[in-house]
């Protein structure tokens, strides 16, 4: 099962920290938190194409 965690600073200065985990059947977690900010932000993707690029972990957190 795949993991990985990292930090990208948007636009506007802001720091965003990403992790993704792979899961058993094809399932991937996913994960993102702005730096000073308690929530965390969290997606289940059960038929997710393994493993995702950042740039497709980053886009499900788009707004």
């Amino acid at each position: 099962m795949p993991s990985d965690e990292w930090i990208k600073t948007l636009a506007d200065g802001r720091r965003v920290k990403f992790t993704y985990q792979g899961l058993l059947d094809e399932g991937v977690f996913i994960t993102a938190q702005v730096e000073g900010n308690k929530v965390v932000y969290s997606i289940v993707l059960t038929n997710a194409k393994t493993p995702l690029s950042r740039e497709e972990v980053e886009s499900h957190f788009e707004g």
